[in-house]
């Protein structure tokens, strides 16, 4: 810079004369006199720097992060707001960051006020309350090195160790290393160590390869929930950067940054109220305290971290984020319930209990028998020499042969109690709840994914769920007459400033009109963008000219019970007062008495003129219309005011006697493949309801459009009412009535929660879609709730099972396939798993009942265990969803988990199994002329085999190809192949680890034909018949009536249906 450039720079006396001195009016010239004053300043904060920094002094953070040049808008207004104030700047920290912290956790006003209010720390801070903090990447990052991020720090995730000394706690697992210690030590005394260690040692590592494989499962399982937990955390936050609204993730708030909060809302960080109207928020969840707070300005301008929205809207500046906060600090020290217990997890523990008690006396029996024949000199060894010959045998032969008798008794435990239920269960949710992610619908609650399988009610929403939510107004009607085109020609001024009004300052949306020219962006909900939209496009409507104009006195928010939203105003040039509502059409015309023209005159509404409105209003409606009206009454100081119970003057809006100013319709088109979503549910017996907040007619006119009102409708069946007619209906009309509704308009959240509690009566199992913060209770109360991703509140989602991220029906009905496929995949392990437990338990105990010995050893039970438990689950729990699973009835509270199908199944699979390894055990030796050890090779081959081959009939419980998608399954094939391949390395390569001897070719091919056997079995069994009656039904009594209705809450019929079949 060259030095005249300098002198003109600094020339600060010119410039003060030229602007006291040029022709301005008064007005002018005390803003360019600011202006001047603020610019000398930041030129001499300039010139100090640049002294100090040719001294190579360090300079304090205030002057270091200052620019010499700051872009002030000095435009002048009558009265200037905050964003005239300051602007945007780098972050210049000029406020103790604990102290700042305290003031707000402490509600503290005082200090507060030291720190100049709140309009002192925004300055301190460097934000400008209208646009923000800078929108720049490297401004966030120092702000997080100052202030800190919006994180809290978690206890660290469980890692292998602790899974791995989990699985130690259990009892037969200790029992089984005793044993294997035991065995090893007797072992290598009487062999030595080269031979001695086999028995105990392959006890061991079979052992240790159970561990492993469930602590492994297990932490796969942690880390995967986990995630789900991050990304279920990660709630989006609007924000103002560089005077843009935008949306950020809550972890990438900073302090300084400008919130927007509405209702439903949470509050992401501590902060301070900078403005808003009738805003309150619930704090319950930090304080306990279930009454709403009032924030205002003055008396509470504190908001907390944690807190939910109750009413009204606002702007929050953050003041502390993550660990600063009382909700980082609460949250920090809690640990998140990763051991949620859903209700299947429930019912199959009960019935792993009832396997393992049968198992047990199984065992114990074995251990009887085989003591008593041992020590009554009934076995032999390998040479055929008795093996326990009075006191001429060793105590170390007693000891070794009792360990080994009981190891194998403990084994039978193992083996019968199916602990792979539960890892399944937790496979195949995990894998569906992967799934679902990326089909759209992220699980928050685990029990959802199952309990969606049994669902025979879905109510839905209509906006956004049911249409694509792009709100665009297509008919515009002032009185009586439609307005096509040209709208500011053909309206009165009069009245086109009254709509400005009604739309500009009666609305919770924004408009951003960037530099560049281009069209301006809207924000805010789906309806409030299009009406911003209509009207700054169409009729020419300047938001910032009118929010000079006007300012807002009074505001009541918009909530789906009220269906309407009011403000009242100031003119600022004349002081007159003005009332504005906007809402549903037909609320908003009951208000009113008159109503506007084109040519602004005021008609009076008649009984006459109201119904031909009124008709307008229906067939706008029936052409799949959302039809607004807005209303306007100019009013005086006294009628704004109210005088409670305790004699306290508030602010009201009034709300009648108003003059209509014109209806909007705005269409809203079905989504693409709603209708086909929707067939597929009633294709499935799943009964649609749609709850809407909408008028009658625009709710009939979409229900048709998408299928939920078939082609036979008529207004006389009853299938489509209005909230207020199913409230008014007597108890007994209504659990009448409501199996016909399939339509219910113009409802409140609690006619959605009245309905979901009579379906719930009736016995359905009901789920639920919501978005707003008064369907927190419908949600909760139904048996699976459903809230909407993009448009649903964060109370909506916290209340909710499941969180639809793409807000689409058709995401409802995928969430139903795979709650049916995790329902289904779970009773496919059941058949697979039982069959194996009776066939071991069964040849086990008849064996050494009959012969004194039991011909699968521990190691080989154990390896058995291994396929069933852990590659089983895997194979069979994660099959992906049918077509053929949406062709079924939904399954009932009381339906039992094994069904009469996967009996005839498992019994036919198990008596085959039992009868071929009988005939191998009693005369194997002799049929196909080999030795003993050759014999039990033979039983444990084939009744691994038979486990593959039983693996491919489990896929299907009822159809008889069970080859069908098994290519679409890699995984399937992958572990079957895996299985086999570690069975040929355990028959031919681990004799001595496995007790076995290598097999002849003809010999494997026997294993394999006895094996593959099983599939004719299952294809012929299937051609069975069987009731529908739940087989163990027959052997009880049933319960007298009575006693059945006093059932008839939801875990009751539920804990009704775990005992039918674990009984």
């Amino acid at each position: 810079m060259s030095s005249s450039d300098g002198n003109q720079m600094y020339d600060c006396g010119t410039l003060l004369f030229k602007v006291t001195t040029s022709g301005f009016t008064t007005a002018q010239k005390r803003w360019r006199i600011a202006y001047a004053s603020i610019y000398s300043v930041r030129v001499m904060l300039s010139l100090a720097k640049e002294i100090i920094s040719k001294r190579g002094i360090e300079q304090p953070s205030i002057i270091s992060d200052l620019h010499p040049y700051v872009a002030l808008d000095v435009e002048p207004s009558s009265s200037p707001q905050w964003g005239e104030k300051f602007s945007s700047s780098s972050l210049a920290p000029k406020i103790d960051r604990k102290r700042l912290v305290e003031t707000v956790k402490e509600k503290d006003l005082v200090s507060l006020h030291q720190l100049g209010g709140v309009e002192g720390i925004a300055a301190a801070l460097g934000t400008n309350p209208e646009k923000g903090i800078r929108d720049d990447d490297r401004e966030v990052v120092k702000r997080q090195e100052m202030f800190g991020t919006n994180t809290y720090h978690k206890p660290p995730p469980k890692g292998l160790l602790y899974f791995v000394l989990d699985a130690f706690k259990d009892t037969t697992i200790l029992i089984l290393l005793v044993c294997a210690a035991l065995s090893l030590g007797f072992g290598i005394k009487e062999h030595g160590a080269a031979e001695g260690w086999y028995e105990g040692g392959s006890i061991f590592v079979a052992v240790f390869l159970v561990i492993a494989v469930s602590a492994l499962s297990n932490l796969r399982q942690e880390t995967q929930f986990d995630k789900l937990s991050k990304i279920s955390n990660n709630i989006k936050v609007e924000v103002v950067r560089g005077g843009r609204r935008r949306q950020v993730s809550i972890f990438d708030l900073v302090v300084g940054d400008v919130v927007f909060l509405k209702i439903g809302d949470q509050i992401p960080a501590d902060g301070l109220f900078l403005d808003g109207y009738s805003l309150q928020v619930d704090e319950s969840s930090m304080t306990g305290e279930s009454d709403h707070m009032e924030v205002d300005a003055t008396r509470n301008p504190f908001l907390f971290s944690g807190s939910k929205v109750a009413d009204g809207y606002g702007q929050m500046l953050v003041a502390s984020v993550g660990m600063d906060t009382t909700w980082g600090e609460m949250m920090s020290s809690i640990t998140s319930d990763k051991n949620e217990r859903t209700p299947l997890q429930e019912r199959l523990d009960r019935l792993t209990s009832s396997i393992g008690k049968v198992g047990l006396a199984v065992a114990f029996l074995v251990l009887v028998v085989l003591l008593i024949r041992y020590f009554t000199g009934n076995t032999e060894d390998d040479n055929g020499n008795t093996e326990y010959i009075g006191s001429k045998t060793s105590v170390d032969d007693i000891l070794n042969a009792v360990v080994r008798i009981i190891s194998a008794a403990v084994t039978i435990v193992v083996v019968a109690i199916p602990e792979g239920l539960p890892l399944a269960v937790t496979l195949t949710l995990a894998y569906s709840m992967k799934r679902m992610m990326a089909d759209q619908a992220m699980v928050r609650k685990l029990s959802a994914c199952e309990t969606m399988g049994s669902a025979t009610i879905i109510c839905t929403d209509k906006t956004g769920t049911l249409t694509v939510n792009q709100m665009k107004v297509t008919q515009f009607w002032l009185g009586q007459e439609s307005i096509k085109e040209d709208h500011s020609n053909i309206i009165d001024h009069t009245v086109l400033e009254l709509f400005y009004q009604g739309v500009g300052l009666n609305t919770t949306g924004s408009v951003c009109k960037p530099v560049s020219g281009s069209l301006p962006e809207f924000s805010g909900s789906p309806t409030e963008k299009a009406i911003l939209s209509w009207a700054v496009l169409g009729l020419d409507l300047d938001m910032e000219k009118l929010k000079q104009k006007y300012s807002i006195l009074h505001v009541e928010t918009f909530n789906s019970e009220k269906k309407r939203s009011g403000v009242s105003v100031r003119r600022r040039t004349d002081e007159t007062l003005h009332v504005h509502w906007k809402g549903a059409a037909e609320i908003i015309v009951a208000m009113c008495s008159d109503y506007y023209e084109s040519n602004g005159g005021i008609r009076s509404m008649d009984e006459d003129q109201r119904s031909r409105i009124e008709t307008i209003i229906q067939s706008m409606a029936a052409s799949s219309l959302r039809c607004i009206a807005f209303a306007h009454k100019q009013v005086s100081q006294k009628e704004m005011e109210c005088v409670d119970d305790s004699e306290k003057t508030h602010q009201r809006i009034k709300e009648d006697g108003l003059t209509l100013l014109g209806i909007v319709g705005l269409k809203d088109p079905c989504r693409p493949g709603v209708k086909k979503a929707v067939e597929a549910c009633k294709s499935a017996g799943v009964d649609i309801k749609m709850i809407t907040g909408d008028n009658i007619f625009t709710a009939k006119a979409i229900a048709a459009e998408c299928g939920i009102l078939g082609a036979d409708y008529n207004e006389e069946s009853g299938q489509a009412i209005e909230g207020i007619e199913f409230r008014n209906y007597t108890p007994e009309e209504r659990m009448e009535k409501i199996g016909k509704i399939k339509v219910m308009a113009r409802s409140s959240p609690f006619d959605k929660l009245l309905m979901v509690q009579c379906l719930k009566q009736k016995g359905d199992v009901v789920a639920v879609t919501g978005d707003g913060t008064n369907d927190a209770l419908a949600l909760k109360e139904a048996d699976i709730g459903l809230s909407m991703g993009i448009q649903g509140t964060e109370v909506a989602k916290e209340s909710s099972d499941i969180v639809i991220l793409d807000d689409n029906f058709s995401s409802v009905a995928t969430v139903l396939r795979w709650g049916r496929c995790v329902y289904n995949n779970i009773q496919k392990f059941i058949q697979f798993q039982l069959t194996v437990n009776v066939a071991a338990l069964v040849i086990n105990f008849i064996a050494a009942v009959s012969a004194g010995e039991v011909p699968l050893t521990a190691v080989q039970l154990l390896w058995v265990n291994l396929i069933m438990d852990t590659l089983g689950a895997l194979a069979l729990a994660t099959d992906r969803p049918t077509k053929e699973l949406m062709k079924k009835p939904p399954v009932g509270r009381t339906e039992p988990l094994i069904t009469n199908v996967m009996w005839r199944n498992l019994l036919a699979q198990a008596v085959y199994q039992i009868a071929i390894l009988l005939i191998l055990q009693f005369r194997g030796e002799s049929m196909f002329n080999v030795p003993k050890r050759v014999k039990d090779t033979l039983i444990f081959n084939t009744f691994v085999l038979c486990q593959v081959f039983n693996e491919f009939n489990a896929r299907k419980l009822e159809k008889q190809n069970v080859f069908q998608g098994i290519l679409q399954n890699r995984l399937f094939l992958g572990i079957v192949g895996i299985t086999i391949i570690l069975q040929v390395v355990m028959v031919e390569f681990l004799k001595n680890f496995a007790d076995t001897e290598r097999l002849k070719l003809w010999q494997w091919g026997l294993c394999i034909l006895f094996a593959a056997f099983s599939w004719p079995i299952a294809w012929v069994v299937k051609l069975i018949p069987v009731s529908d009656k739940p087989f163990f039904s027959y052997l009880k009594r049933s319960k007298p009536s009575s006693q059945l209705n006093k059932s008839s809450t939801t875990r009751n019929l539920q804990s009704a249906g775990m005992e039918l079949e674990v009984q």
